[in-house]
Formats: C-alpha cells, structure tokens, sequence
C-alpha cells in the first residue's frame, strides 16, 4: 500500500513534501527512508522543526512535492573521498565525519543503534544549512567514538589543518557524545593559532528517532563554523532538554555528564563560550574570554600524541602493582584521578617515586571533576610533591591525559615536560578558580522552621 501511494504522488526518499491528511491538517518535511520493520504502511516524516512523525497511508489525502532531490545525494561518499560543494559566495564550511550516533539510525529489530546515513543523507536531510554556508564534505572515516584513538586524533587534526590551508571559515566534525569530549581537548592542542574554529557536533539521539537532537545541533555547529567571531576547537550540542538553544563549550572545559540527556554537555570549571538561538540563527557571546579568528599563516600543525599514556583512578585499597604493571609495560606518562585535593593511599608513594626516577611523569588531578588540584593542604599532598609529581591545577582528568600524551608527542625531557603540563595553552588551566563556574544544584525543598 505504502510503495502505491508513493508512486502515486511522485515521492522519493529525502524529497522536501506536503501532506495533506484527511482531517484537514497539512505537515511540511522532509521523507526519511523506512527502518527495516514496523508498520510498513507509514511514511516517516522530518518536520521543520527537526522532529519525526509517522503517517499512516490511511490518513493521507494527497502528497504534495515540494522539492526533489537526486538520487546522487543519497549515494555514499567512500572513506577518505572528498566532494566540495558549488560556490554561492558564502562562507565555506567543511564537515570531518568520523562516525557517531548523528551519523546512525536505530535498528528497530533489536533497539540497537548502528552507523547507517552517510555523510550525503545528512546533508539531504538538513538542507537549512545550504542558506549558512557552502558545504564541503570529507568522509575520514565510520567508528563508534568508543574506537577513537590518540592515532585517529592525528588524523582528524591533520583534516581539519588542510582544511584550514584550503581557505575555508570554520570546520564541523562529525563525532560520537561518548569520547568526543577527548577529541575537543586533543584538537585544542594539536592545532595552534587555527584560523577559526573546529565545532565538534554529535547527537544524543539518531537521526531517525522523534527526539533526536541532531537537526539543531548540525544547524548550530555550521552555523559557528560560517560565523562565529572565535577560533579554536569547540562541541556545539543542546543547551538543556528543550529545543531551540545550543551551548558553544571550550574544547578543553568540557565533559559529557549524562549518559542520554540531550543537554549532556556541560562546561567545567568554566562558561560556554556562546550559545547558538536556533530560531533567530544568531550565535550569542557568553563571555569576551577567548580566542579571535587569526590568520591561516599564523597555524601549526603539531598533532603528534604519545600512544603509551595512561589515565588510571585511585580508588580504596588499590594495588601498588597496577603502577608497576604499568612502569614494567614501558608506559611514558601517568595520569592518577586522585581523591579531593588529588590524594592517592600510602602505598601507591614508592611506585609512584620508581615511576618519576624512571623518567615517567606521573601527574594528579582530581576526581571531584570540580575545584582544583592542592597538594600543599595535607600531609599527602606534601609528599607526593616531594617525589615530584605534577598537580593538574584544575585540569579535567581527561584533559590532563590528552595534554600529557600532546606533549610527550612532542618531548620526554622531564623538566620540559613539567613546564608544559603547568603552562596554559589553550584554556585548559585556570591559574584561580571562579565559583560561579560550579554546576548549579537542584532546587532544594523548602524546610518548615
């Protein structure tokens, strides 16, 4: 039934239509391709409004074709190809994909979500951002961000630099919420002095799904990409659990705190930089703390990171051998997520001192996740200063492994390794803590006196 009336009307996947139904109403979207099993008389629709409806043929009176799209924009971009859109004068925005749930659909056999749309289905899909921007499309490569590693940084710094020398405003990279945060950090180093910004976009949601928070999290992030005043690698994803407001978060400042909410993302031991207003397309600045558009001149490449770092938690009663597991496997860099100020138990000191004697860095930081980072309050602190381990001042966990695999990538000298790991270099250290900054509680109820 469904295929005769699709017939009927002229309908193609991904067409831009009007659907009358029989009670009068008329929807305006976007045709999805039908999962695999469900009512197979249903057409899914994309709304205006980024979410996703299903008709059943039954309640349709007639389909109106607003807009046809060729076949050619459905069919997939191989991995490693290229396809740079036709100019219109507009600012050039090259989207990276790496895979992710922006990039899936689910499988409703199983309620498992797999990578299916390819990077021309999305383009299909939102075609709101051909009014921001010309699109440029690199399909890098199809991995779950839980794939991602410090090699697969590398290369998505490298994509992003040529893009950089190829002339365009601002790269989007497509990327799974899981690690994406690690990938924001990595390209915050790896690139120096970026000519405008890296707006790394996932979605909690796939594509497919009513709920999903991809439409306006794409929409965002070319939108930062085309306009924004800022350089710098940055994720774009929902503000809160309502549409309509994008966070802009610093690359380094930020870490995913939910496992589905579509506001996941939230800025640690710091602001976002600017939230995007979807419905008036406006990025709105939230602070003057940042870094300008430079000139493509002005940036390095220096994505080299160190494959033989680790980030390990302390935990009650950890066995002092996983540090000499890891200093006899030839580790070059330790991280330890301590307790509070960035404490560890007594019995991980002489491993720690063997691993610094080693000419293995082993830095601190804190699992409160905020705050920051002082060892010179207890007795501990003290000591595991004495053997020379380097506090993460207020360092995210994550950030601070990124940063030592960045900078043993670029040296093993100890002292210099110090030096680095203390110096800010792209927002990733505070030298004083703001307590505005702290994650807003939970309205508390109101207690009778």
């Amino acid at each position: 039934m469904l295929s005769e009336v699709i017939s009927k009307w002229g309908v193609k996947v991904f067409d831009t239509v009007r659907i009358h139904l029989r009670d009068g109403t008329t929807l305006d979207g976007v045709v999805l391709p039908r999962p695999g099993v469900g009512d197979p008389n249903v057409v899914i629709l994309k709304l205006d409004n980024g979410y996703n409806v299903g008709i059943h043929v039954n309640n349709i009176e007639k389909i109106e074709v607003l807009s046809h799209v060729e076949s050619k924009s459905a069919v997939s971009i191989p991995i490693g190809q290229f396809v740079r859109a036709e100019s219109t004068g507009l600012p050039r925005v090259r989207l990276v994909a790496t895979g992710g749930t922006i990039m899936s659909k689910v499988d409703y056999r199983t309620g498992a979500v797999y990578p299916s749309f390819s990077i021309e289905d999305l383009y299909a899909m939102y075609p709101e951002v051909k009014g921001i921007a010309d699109i440029e499309l690199l399909n890098l490569m199809a991995i779950f961000s839980e794939d991602m590693t410090p090699r697969r940084w590398t290369e998505i710094a490298e994509a992003a630099y040529k893009a950089f020398l190829d002339g365009v405003s601002g790269v989007v990279v497509l990327h799974g919420t899981d690690t994406m945060h690690y990938t924001a950090a990595a390209l915050s180093f790896a690139i120096r002095n970026p000519p405008g910004p890296i707006a790394l976009v996932g979605s909690q949601r796939s594509s497919d799904r009513p709920s999903s928070d991809a439409f306006e999290n794409m929409l965002a992030a070319v939108l930062v990409g085309a306009r924004a005043p800022f350089a710098g690698s940055y994720i774009v994803m929902h503000a809160s659990t309502n549409d309509g407001l994008i966070a802009v978060h610093r690359g380094t400042r930020v870490r995913k705190m939910h496992t589905s909410r579509r506001d996941t993302f939230i800025s640690i031991n710091d602001k976002p930089v600017a939230y995007v207003d979807i419905n008036k397309l406006e990025i709105v600045l939230n602070t003057n703390n940042y870094t300008t558009r430079s000139k493509v001149e002005d940036t390095v490449l220096m994505n080299k990171f160190d494959e033989k770092t680790t980030l390990i938690k302390f935990y009650p009663g950890m066995d002092p051998e996983i540090l000499h597991f890891l200093i006899d496997r030839g580790y070059h860099g330790i991280v330890i997520e301590g307790t509070g100020f960035g404490h560890v138990r007594e019995e991980l000191l002489d491993p720690i001192k063997r691993a610094i004697d080693s000419g293995i860095p082993v830095v601190i930081t804190s699992q409160t996740i905020f705050g920051r980072v002082n060892l010179n309050v207890y007795r501990r602190g003290v000591e595991l200063l004495r053997l020379g381990v380097i506090p993460a001042e207020d360092m995210l966990p994550e950030v601070a492994f990124v940063k030592l695999s960045w900078v043993l990538g670029q040296t093993r000298d100890m002292s210099e390794v110090r030096r680095l790991m203390l110096m800010p270099i792209a927002g990733e250290l505070n030298l004083r803590s703001d307590i505005s900054t702290y994650i807003l509680r939970p309205e508390l109820p109101k207690v009778s006196l």
